[in-house]
């Protein structure tokens, strides 16, 4: 029996395909494209892929929607990257802030921020691939498994926001404050990108022949244009200032002492802060449970001392039931080299790693005679004593005596912040500097003889410094680490910081960002000139090519031959052969051998 017209139409149909695809193998070689379509679709050979023809849209709905969520999953998880990597000045409060919940030290920040980097790489990279092919008038095709990875980093971009911002919402502060440092060069880096977008966007523009498609591509893309332009009106930064206006550095008040070159609240803490040039020395005080007052952040040992080792049953009991006995068998040192809770444990020499592992927990008056000794500020929280603790009622008159009788440190190198009776403190010592940790109005402060305001940097505002200083009460800002942050704190003029990083804000000799108003003017006004131009010119050149390009009316296709008809490849001609094949199946007559004409010259 011989083979139906229909099975002899589909077999030489079959063997004009694999002749489209030998053609296009050996005349149309394109390696750059190749590359582009086989990272992002596996599309390695030219047959496995097409470009789209005028009129045509870049990619089929499913390919658009796939385009469309590339875009959102770059936006989110950029903006989640800025937001983490800005959050920096406080990754160790974070850990420690999960080494409480958790039980166990482990660097979670910086890996976060790892991880966000990696999948922030791999966005990055398939939307600059889609980019590319459609600068090269290609067709999209996203493979399976990067749309797989697109959801996940949507989903990561998405929960660790919400996590964060549930759990950490005080970083969205840090966040807006880093606007203005870092806007200036936001706003060139997002004109740059928009410039750079002109050429594919311009590219499809003129190939589409729909007008409702151009007319929403141009309108969407010039609307970000041009808030891109003008977002430098709505910037303020208190490093854009009239040359000469700027004041003096920030003093710096060693948090803790040094905690980055040794443990924090010891003796070689404090002294690496003093040899670090730090003007001042934070401390917290605790009171044992025969009366020594001394130095502890934390309610309970667990952190910063062995005491599962020594007192294992005891690890969670408040530190103020200890005595002090009892406190000066812990080490308070040996946690440091363990955990190394800022990655600078490398950095001490064999003497230094000796001597972190003899640190011991420091009593009040040691930490006030050094501070004496070095002629430095003092500044310190007190922690009231728990219930059924013999200092409970006197825990204030207690620290007094020490300062006043024990120690030879002089009162005015005290910063007083315990607001607990701070009238009865002022009678007794006037000279204590009176210091409060209340965002509170001039009267108040001025009642209470407040002469510094001690606030988390989030309230930085170079009014309200500006307006405290005006009646004599300079300000302190904690914990700054950071030097942008740092940069921010001087150019709006406080008086001086805590910070964990002594040793890399002292290097600094000016604010990272600063300008002039006409300087900051000069480079928003020639950045968007300069877009402009480029732009125009891209526009002006796509819209000239294209006149050689086939322009379609209604359902009449009317070529044209320019200067961009070599846009044309043997793609016409191998589907001609196809066409063909369609007629004579619905002619049901067999169809006949024919071979698209090659030209002397392979296509472009």
């Amino acid at each position: 029996m011989g083979r139906s017209p229909v099975s002899l139409s589909r077999l030489k149909l079959g063997k004009l395909k694999v002749v489209r695809r030998q053609l296009l193998q050996r005349y149309e070689h394109q390696p750059f494209v190749s590359c582009l379509a086989g990272l992002y679709g596996c599309q390695w050979r030219r047959y496995q892929r097409a470009k789209a023809q005028p009129g045509e849209c870049c990619c089929s709905r499913l390919e658009c929607g796939s385009f469309a969520l590339l875009i959102v999953t770059f936006f989110l998880t950029l903006i989640f990257l800025y937001f983490w990597s800005e959050a920096q000045n406080d990754y160790n409060d974070f850990d420690w802030f999960n080494f409480g919940n958790l039980g166990f030290w482990f660097p979670w920040s910086v890996v976060l921020l790892v991880v966000a980097a990696a999948l922030f790489t791999y966005i990055a990279l398939l939307l600059v691939l889609a980019v590319c092919l459609l600068s090269e008038g290609q067709r999209l095709y996203l493979h399976w498994s990067h749309k797989i990875g697109i959801l996940v980093t949507l989903t990561f971009s998405i929960s660790a926001t919400a996590v964060l911002s549930d759990l950490w919402s005080k970083e969205w502060t840090t966040l807006l404050l880093s606007f203005q440092v870092t806007a200036p060069f936001l706003h060139l880096g997002g004109v740059s990108l928009m410039t750079l977008l002109s050429w594919p966007i311009a590219l499809h523009f003129f190939r589409m022949n729909k007008r409702v498609r151009q007319v929403a591509i141009l309108s969407l893309y010039l609307a970000v244009l041009f808030t891109l332009y003008l977002v430098p009106l709505g910037m303020y930064s208190p490093c854009i200032k009239e040359e000469g206006t700027l004041g003096p550095a920030p003093t710096l008040i060693g948090h803790r002492g040094a905690p980055m070159l040794a443990p924090e609240n010891t003796q070689m803490s404090f002294e690496k802060a003093v040899e670090a040039g730090g003007e001042g020395l934070e401390t917290d005080v605790t009171i044992s449970y025969d009366g020594v007052p001394f130095l502890m952040h934390d309610s309970t040992l667990r952190r910063t001392t062995n005491v599962h080792e020594v007192f294992p049953n005891r690890t969670d009991v408040p530190a103020a039931m200890f005595t002090w006995a009892e406190l000066e068998m812990l080490s308070a040192g040996s946690w440091f080299l363990r955990r190394d809770p800022f990655g600078t444990a490398s950095s001490l020499n064999l003497d230094e790693r000796d001597q972190v592992q003899n640190q011991t927990v420091p009593t009040l008056k040691e930490f006030l005679n050094l501070a004496a000794q070095h002629e430095r500020l003092v500044i310190f929280d007190l922690r009231r004593p728990p219930r059924g603790h013999p200092y409970r009622d006197t825990w204030i008159t207690r620290t007094l005596e020490v300062i006043h009788n024990e120690s030879f440190i002089n009162s005015s190198q005290v910063l007083w912040l315990p607001a607990d009776q701070r009238s009865l403190v002022q009678e007794l010592d006037p000279e204590l500097q009176q210091t409060s940790g209340d965002h509170a109005s001039i009267e108040e402060l001025q009642e209470e003889h407040i002469v510094r305001l001690n606030l988390h940097y989030s309230f930085m505002s170079q009014e309200q410094i500006r307006k405290y200083a005006s009646v004599n009460i300079s300000t302190n800002l904690y914990v700054i680490s950071q030097p942008w942050l740092y940069s921010l704190a001087w150019c709006a003029g406080v008086h001086s910081v805590t910070t964990n990083a002594l040793h890399i804000l002292k290097k600094l000799q000016r604010p990272l960002f600063l300008m002039t108003p006409d300087e900051y003017s000069l480079m928003w006004i020639l950045t968007d000139i300069v877009s402009a131009f480029f732009i125009t010119a891209i526009f002006v050149f796509h819209w000239w090519r294209e006149r050689g390009l086939p322009f379609w009316s209604g359902s009449r296709q009317v070529n044209e031959n320019g200067p961009y008809s070599k846009f044309r490849t043997e793609l016409s001609d191998v589907w001609s052969i196809s066409s063909i094949s369609v007629r004579g199946e619905a002619q049901s007559s067999p169809v006949p051998t024919i071979l698209p004409t090659i030209s002397e010259e392979p296509p472009i």
